[in-house]
């Protein structure tokens, strides 16, 4: 029996909440159960110095957690001066997958900055940021769109992440933190809407796991993901 009281194939109760920051040109408030994420589109008209005059433009993404995101406090990464190696791995990754499914040459160039807070954290904070942060640049574009910026919206898939590990032996969709602090392996699948891959995390916590646990992982994840992208369509009002 999962903490939750869920059955291995089912996600946590998922909300994606478009338009909730009336300042960004886009933005979703992510909730996969009790893990909320802020994910916020910026538009600028401009692009990193490297990228001038080359006639593409630019998704990057930013990702804090709150000081009370998670049971005790932690201190704002500002006030030590430095962000720590798995935020820069998260917002690497979060970036990554946003840019996948983006045509940049017909963005032109204008860079978007996705922003992802983590308000509260019960695992899984990078799916939920790259679940959310598609809707938040989709959001982004279509403003663009609105204001006459850019002729079409410039995505040219959807994208979603979700998590899947191995807990007491089973293999379960979308580890809440009960269930990744103790799993055996866990893992992060990043899948467009079409199913093509991305990027997979996939660590053994406890002892090794073989291909066809791997499989099992792989198999909930696409079911997963493709929840994740239908909601996605929902609240973007899209056929």
């Amino acid at each position: 029996m999962r903490p939750s009281g869920r059955a291995p194939t089912h996600l946590r109760p998922i909300s994606l909440e478009v338009g909730v920051n009336k300042y960004a040109e886009g933005s979703c408030l992510a909730r996969f159960g009790d893990t909320h994420v802020l994910c916020t589109a910026t538009v600028e008209q401009r692009v990193p110095g490297w990228m001038r005059d080359g006639g593409r433009g630019w998704v990057t993404a930013e990702y804090g957690m709150l000081p009370r995101a998670t049971a005790g406090r932690t201190d704002r990464e500002a006030s030590r001066g430095r962000q720590t190696g798995r935020t820069q791995e998260i917002q690497r990754l979060i970036g990554r997958s946003l840019r996948a499914v983006t045509d940049l040459k017909a963005l032109g160039e204008i860079q978007v900055r996705i922003d992802c807070d983590v308000i509260q954290a019960d695992g899984g904070t990078r799916c939920a940021s790259i679940t959310g942060g598609y809707v938040a640049l989709y959001a982004a574009f279509r403003r663009l769109v609105e204001l006459g910026i850019i002729k079409k919206v410039p995505l040219t898939d959807q994208v979603a992440g979700v998590s899947c590990g191995l807990y007491q032996g089973d293999a379960v969709l979308d580890l809440d933190y009960a269930e990744d602090s103790a799993a055996q392996a866990d893992a992060n699948f990043v899948f467009t809407g079409s199913g093509q891959i991305v990027e997979i995390q996939a660590t053994a916590e406890d002892k090794p796991f073989d291909e066809t646990q791997f499989l099992s992982l792989l198999g909930l994840a696409r079911k997963g993901v493709d929840e994740l992208t239908r909601l996605q369509r929902e609240v973007l009002d899209l056929a």
